[in-house]
């Protein structure tokens, strides 16, 4: 009796919930087929000689991560004039050690610079306001502490600004740990269909966004705006809708490649894609009726703003998913299988659901990297099982305007620094 009705009553929810599911699907499936299209046409971007060399401030965040050292050398090797960028390492950490090493770092180099301010009072955002104050350049770069850039990166971020509306210069990721293990590689795959995919579009409507790292920003328009918005989980994303409501350009660089890391434990990437869920959705929470109504944004912009934000939103859909639909299976009446009909049903399922793993493959494509696809799939059928959890538990705090703490997400590059091991 009461496997029945569980049975009645968990087909029915999964029938319901198909149909957002579905609508997600077929949406990345035509952001993949639109790709697949662009790049027979599309020719590869020029990269442009540097034309103008603005002084520059380059910003490295950290919290007890000896990483930002690496980072900070990779600056220092910038094809750019040393004369016209300042290096400033904002350390919140509490680790006395870390702070050491990163005052004696400074210490051999006259361009680099610590701040600290005692606390992580706002997180990211706090900090990056705190630098601010002591930052001569007109351009503001910034790095989170486990980037390590190019030799020319600096030179080729800032030419956009040669156009005085621009306001913020975005960069594309590279993942300079995608085949440490298969989480690292699910991370990767999913930071791809991002870069490649909607980050193309957002670029195509005039309204790119920042991702936090890799990224370039006109000190003015920082003051104009009032900083970064502090105790914001995602502080890159609010502050791009606060610049393209003012009227600034955004620009993203695809052929400008800077390499970060992915988390490469469970714990790591489910509570990195559990901060960005709840950041994105309060973003457009907070911005909501300036998205929806302001007459600075079309219709095409609107939709772009929209489904970069509250993509997050259908990881409820997606958990509710799969949990009636084993429920539904196991608790169905036991009798003959029909094969033909298991296997259309099955099959038609899964495509309808599958749009977001075929953005997947073409991403993969893309990046050469394809004979990845088993490993993603199969840590999608795992991993991303549990990471869907986390995120729904981030979009339903910040639906429900409860807080979320920042958290620290271990980086490889923090266990070995200048050949030395730092922490296990």
């Amino acid at each position: 009796m009461y496997e029945v009705l569980i049975h009645d009553y968990s087909t029915f929810i999964f029938n319901i919930v198909l149909i957002p599911v579905a609508i997600f699907s077929i949406i990345f499936y035509l952001v993949a087929i639109r790709d697949i299209f662009s790049m027979r046409s599309k020719k590869k971007e020029e990269k442009k000689e540097g034309k103008i060399f603005p002084f520059v401030t380059i910003q490295i965040p950290t919290l007890n991560e000896p990483v930002a050292i690496r980072c900070a050398e990779k600056c220092l090797n910038f094809d750019y004039p040393k004369n016209k960028y300042e290096i400033i390492i904002g350390d919140d950490s509490n680790n006395k050690e870390v702070s050491a090493m990163i005052d004696d770092f400074a210490k051999k180099h006259k361009n680099v610079k610590v701040t600290r301010r005692g606390s992580n009072k706002g997180f990211k955002a706090g900090n990056l306001n705190h630098m601010l104050k002591f930052s001569k350049g007109e351009i503001i770069v910034i790095f989170d502490s486990d980037f390590t850039p190019s030799e020319k990166f600096l030179k080729e971020i800032v030419q956009p600004f040669a156009d005085k509306s621009v306001g913020y210069v975005q960069a594309k990721w590279g993942y300079a740990n995608r085949n440490q293990n298969v989480i690292t590689k699910l991370a990767t795959s999913i930071l791809m269909v991002y870069h490649h995919l909607l980050a193309s579009i957002n670029q195509n409507l005039n309204v790119a966004l920042l991702f936090g790292s890799g990224e370039a920003v006109r000190k003015s328009a920082i003051e104009e705006l009032g900083g970064w918005k502090e105790g914001s989980l995602t502080e890159d994303v609010e502050f791009s809708i606060r610049a393209l409501k003012k009227g600034y350009k955004a620009v993203y660089l695809s052929e400008i490649e800077v390499e970060g890391e992915v988390p490469f434990t469970v714990r790591g990437f489910a509570k990195q894609q559990r901060r960005w869920a709840y950041g994105n959705t309060k973003a457009f929470l907070d911005h909501s009726k300036a998205i929806l109504f302001s007459k600075m944004f079309s219709l095409k912009q609107r939709l772009a703003v929209m489904f970069t934000l509250l993509g997050y939103l259908v990881s409820p859909f997606i958990a509710v998913f799969f949990i009636t639909g084993f429920m539904s299976w196991f608790t169905g009446t036991p009798g003959a299988v029909d094969v033909g009909k298991f296997a259309w049903e099955t099959g038609k399922i899964l495509l309808i659901s599958s749009g977001y793993m075929f953005s997947i493959i073409v991403s993969l494509r893309k990046e050469k990297q394809l004979k990845s696809f088993f490993h993603v799939f199969f840590s999608s059928l795992t991993v991303g099982i549990v990471v869907t959890f986390y995120v729904c538990v981030g979009v339903l705090k910040a639906l429900v305007g409860k807080g979320l703490d920042w958290t620290i997400i271990p980086k490889e590059g923090n266990k070995v620094v200048g050949g030395t091991r730092c922490y296990s």
